[in-house]
């Protein structure tokens, strides 16, 4: 079984102008994957979402693009954000 891939859009100013949409993705997935995980998560904490957290950033993205394919193909839900 596959898991699903979401792509997930979030505020740049406002925290409070996010889609209900992408916090029921957020709330329901797996795991999230951000580029920086110091935003990422002061916009997670503020609507209370606690999921692991994989950063993308810099050299790290090639190994952790390749250990999210693993994660989807076990079918795990990963959020990219």
């Amino acid at each position: 079984m596959t898991g699903t891939l979401y792509i997930v859009s979030t505020p740049i100013g406002n925290l409070e102008d996010v889609t209900l949409r992408a916090l029921r993705v957020l709330k329901e997935a797996d795991i999230i994957a951000a580029e920086d995980t110091r935003h990422s998560l002061k916009f997670l904490n503020h609507y209370g979402i606690k999921k692991p957290l994989i950063s993308y950033w810099g050299e790290k993205e090639k190994v952790r693009a390749e250990e999210t394919l693993r994660k989807l193909k076990d079918g795990l839900s990963v959020a990219l954000i």
